[in-house]
């Protein structure tokens, strides 16, 4: 039992609210909560009566409780993918051989026999005299890259080894920056060879959006790739065997900085595809408490309410995608936490509470409202995000995404403390977590942040250990963007009930205070808030 000290300073969380809220936007009827179907509007209308009835005001624009969110929905119908050799041609099977889709809003793709280069990982890090593309003319070329970074299986003595983040995902092992930097030297198309340990994941999670994409509307949207996907590990040994090349023989070889890209002779790709788009007018959610005597300063608490829709059956016959743990849980904890701020005393800042579109479309809410100024980034003092919690029972400690960021680490280990319970640094830093949530586009513009993501690392649980720990993180990982992942009666909400009573103290505690948290000076964001 904690001593009454320790007792007065921990917030009274509700399990029992964040569980029903939970099973509410987790249940069927909510349609998987995809952005632009009539999933999403019932996910609107419910979070906004929600909020009004905590007593929280609008945050939106003109004080409205929504910011559209413009976005074009893409959708690989049907068609053909080939590789032609002088042999004839060869068909690559969707989804097993090759995931795909495209941001493009056209009705048709064509990509007519265009070359494929191996470009290693595709990195470009001048400040680690890093190049792998070594000047070669990608344009109009099909580019192919290793998931991860360079160095994630170096060994000592190879010169990849250390020198980005070891097997810490750095952003230049994202598929985002990949399919970025072949957008910007002008490839047709970007495929990522797909291996489970380095991308994170498997190939069920891959394939999970079934050719679905969505962007935001850009001025310019053929500055995007016009194909991206992944490739699947056996297609891709295949592929490069057809051309004389081993592909573990290419791997080492893309570990040395004097990797030159490699084109895979007597092969071309080709596509033709159809494509159904539309455009969809999505919606963030924002609300605030008004801070009493900082108001032009803001704490925000964020976490998305999308999810996968409806799909593909699975085995069991289920076809929605409910995102029960991700991230209607987290959408849980922050209207478990809107309740507590607002029923407790005023606080110095103002705390927002974002909930964001079309993250599992690659963060497109968030980076829409970061770049929108809706709150402008140089008033928001730190972002707090809760995406996948723990709900394998409560734990002896609690897992840092991005260990050594910021300041906010120090607060975390102090609450973490003030519960009997240690921080643990991610033990699976090869996810690249810190690159994959919604804090993310806040921190490229110099927003402090810290990242409540189990999936970072096994809980050391009260109950089991951290053998039980590792049981709870492969069971879910198996559910992760599946139709299982949904609301049970066998979820334990014990370990939910400490980690969002963490994320109330942390931003609660910079509320009411007149401190700016700082990123640490090693980090890759110390440069775009200086200290103040």
């Amino acid at each position: 039992m904690a001593s009454p000290v320790l007792a007065q300073q921990q917030p009274a969380i509700s399990a029992e609210a964040i569980s029903a809220d939970t099973r509410t936007l987790a249940d069927d009827s909510f349609l998987g909560r995809a952005p632009g179907t009539a999933g999403e509007q019932l996910t609107i209308d419910w979070l906004v009566q929600r909020l009004q009835s905590l007593g929280l005001e609008p945050a939106g624009p003109d004080g409205s409780w929504t910011q559209v969110v413009p976005l074009v929905r893409t959708q690989l119908v049907d068609g053909n993918l080939s590789i032609v050799t002088r042999a004839g041609e060869r068909q690559l099977a969707r989804p097993d051989d090759i995931y795909v889709s495209t941001v493009h809003p056209v009705d048709h793709l064509r990509i007519d026999q265009a070359p494929i280069i191996f470009v290693g990982h595709g990195v470009t890090a001048p400040e680690q005299d890093w190049d792998d593309f070594k000047g070669v003319d990608v344009r109009g070329k099909v580019v192919v890259f290793l998931v991860n970074d360079p160095d994630f299986s170096a060994a000592e003595g190879e010169d990849a080894f250390g020198r980005f983040g070891g097997t810490r995902m750095t952003y230049y092992g994202r598929w985002t920056y990949k399919f970025e930097e072949a957008a910007r030297r002008g490839a047709i198309a970007a495929l990522i060879v797909h291996d489970t340990p380095g991308a994170g994941y498997g190939w069920d999670t891959v394939k999970a959006p079934a050719g679905e994409n969505y962007d935001i509307v850009r001025p310019k949207p053929n500055d995007r790739v016009l194909l991206q996907g992944w490739l699947s590990g056996q297609a891709a040994v295949d592929l490069f065997a057809a051309s004389g090349l081993d592909l573990d023989v290419m791997r080492r070889a893309a570990r040395s900085r004097a990797f030159q890209p490699v084109e895979l002779t007597g092969q071309r790709f080709s596509a033709q595809m159809s494509v159904a788009q539309s455009r969809v007018e999505s919606r963030n959610v924002l609300a605030r408490i008004a801070g009493a005597t900082r108001p032009g300063e803001v704490v925000i608490y964020g976490a998305h309410w999308d999810a996968y829709g409806v799909g593909a059956p699975a085995e069991d016959g289920t076809t929605v995608r409910a995102g029960a743990n991700d991230d209607a849980l987290g959408v849980a904890g922050l209207l478990e936490i809107a309740r507590l701020i607002k029923a407790g005393p005023p606080l110095a800042r103002t705390v927002a509470f974002g909930f964001w579109t079309a993250e599992e479309r690659g963060l497109l809410g968030s980076e829409y409202f970061a770049a929108s100024a809706v709150i402008p980034s140089e008033t928001i003092v730190a972002n707090v995000t809760l995406d996948i919690m723990n709900t394998g029972g409560p734990s002896r400690d609690v897992m840092l995404v991005g260990h050594g960021q910021n300041e906010l680490e120090q607060d975390l280990a102090r609450a973490a403390a003030a519960q009997g319970r240690r921080v643990t640094p991610e033990t699976l830093p090869e996810r690249g977590l810190f690159y994959r949530a919604d804090h993310f586009p806040l921190a490229r513009r110099g927003v402090p942040t810290l990242l409540f993501m189990q999936i970072s690392g096994a809980p050391d649980l009260v109950e089991g250990g951290r053998e039980a720990g590792e049981a709870w993180l492969a069971g879910y990982m198996r559910c992760y963007h599946q139709t299982c992942d949904r609301w049970t009666p066998d979820l334990d909400w014990r370990g939910v009930e400490q980690d969002v009573a963490l994320a109330y103290t942390v931003g609660t505690g910079i509320a009411n205070s007149d401190r700016w948290p700082e990123w640490s000076p090693t980090s890759e964001f110390a440069r775009l808030r200086p200290p103040r």
